[in-house]
């Protein structure tokens, strides 16, 4: 761990500043148990008291989650995704849902327009990796594979705003990804529009599909019943 011993004044402000860089620089992956309070009092040269302090605000921000009797996990890599994953734990699908289609479309939008040989190159690998899953008929998988297509068309728009809000909305967005894929066992839902549309830097056509794939999802939550 990168901890630095903490100096006087605010002691607890500066232990949440370094707990939430291990957490936003990726030293502490999502999901992760972190060290107890012991080890990090130690290596942060604090009383436990002031840990404890710290690890309370950084709960309370949605970042960690603490199991009694377990240990201490990270839950979000930013107070964005801590506040909208608390939100969204309340939401509809189908709202979920809408407010996907609102992201995806305008990134495939963005994407085509402002795509790099390298961005293409990324996004049919995840096309491939989405492909694949899908025919190996491995759900959990294809949830991830999917989900990282999305991302890579996301990230290929070059807007960081957007895809900071994208990737905090990610766990949400599983949570569709598995649903729409349980309700389409025998109505696959291609991709390949999208990234045609793409590579060849055609901004209507990648807009056209994008709304086209996620109508279809819609449609098929709704039949199922899953956006009720």
């Amino acid at each position: 761990m990168s901890l630095r011993t903490a100096q006087r004044a605010s002691l607890v402000d500066q232990v949440i500043d370094q707990l939430k860089e291990q957490i936003t620089s990726g030293s502490w992956q999502m999901h992760a148990k972190i060290p107890t309070e012991t080890v990090l009092a130690e290596h942060l040269g604090v009383g436990r008291n002031t840990v404890r302090e710290a690890v309370r605000a950084l709960t309370h921000a949605g970042l960690l989650e603490c199991r009694q009797g377990d240990g201490t996990y990270v839950r979000a890599t930013s107070e964005l995704s801590g506040a909208m994953a608390r939100r969204l734990r309340a939401a509809e699908q189908l709202e979920i849902l809408e407010v996907r289609r609102a992201l995806e479309v305008e990134a495939a939008r963005l994407a085509a327009t402002r795509r790099t040989d390298g961005d293409i190159a990324a996004v049919e690998a995840a096309l491939a990796e989405r492909e694949k899953a899908w025919a190996d008929g491995e759900p959990d998988a294809f949830v991830e594979a999917d989900l990282a297509f999305h991302v890579a068309v996301v990230e290929a728009t070059h807007n960081q705003v957007l895809i900071d809000l994208y990737v905090d909305f990610s766990a949400a967005l599983r949570a569709s990804i598995a649903a729409a894929g349980g309700s389409l066992e025998q109505n696959y839902i291609p991709h390949d529009a999208i990234v045609r549309a793409i590579s060849a830097g055609d901004a209507a056509a990648a807009e056209r599909a994008g709304h086209a794939c996620m109508e279809h999802i819609l449609i098929a939550l709704t039949d199922s019943g899953l956006t009720s």
